[in-house]
């Protein structure tokens, strides 16, 4: 019985370690844009199926932290002309989204543009993906 618990605990801290040992992705390695992602995926994904109280109420929040993206340090592997364009344009973007809802938008051009920031997202998850 001894045997079979030392063997199972050793099983389990080598799990450990090498979980441990798995590098992050350079994504995760820039809290700005995970944040970003957390409240993209929360207003975006909604939107797909018609709910656009997520966005409508959330676009400020949005902004906010597209312009927390923008001013926060690129990752070194990251740190190029494209992704300063690419999270630049993002942030124009949602600043414009938040204008529009303000303004009471149409849901269709709302839905629209919302998807239009989602692909410029998608463009700076494949330059972090690029360079891993």
């Amino acid at each position: 019985m001894k045997l079979v618990l030392s063997l199972l605990l050793m099983i389990g801290l080598t799990a450990t370690a090498q979980e441990k040992e798995k590098p992050k992705s350079i994504m995760d390695s820039w809290p700005a844009l995970k944040e970003f992602h957390t409240v993209m995926s929360q207003t975006f994904h909604p939107s797909e199926e018609g709910n656009l109280e997520p966005i409508k109420k959330r676009s400020g929040e949005l902004f906010a932290k597209a312009l927390v993206l923008v001013k926060s340090e690129i990752p070194k592997k990251l740190d190029n002309e494209k992704m300063k364009d690419a999270t630049t344009r993002l942030y124009i973007m949602t600043e414009d989204l938040d204008k529009m809802i303000k303004a009471k938008a149409s849901d269709s051009d709302i839905t629209s543009f919302l998807s239009k920031i989602h692909d410029v997202f998608h463009e700076i998850v494949g330059l972090c993906k690029e360079a891993e």
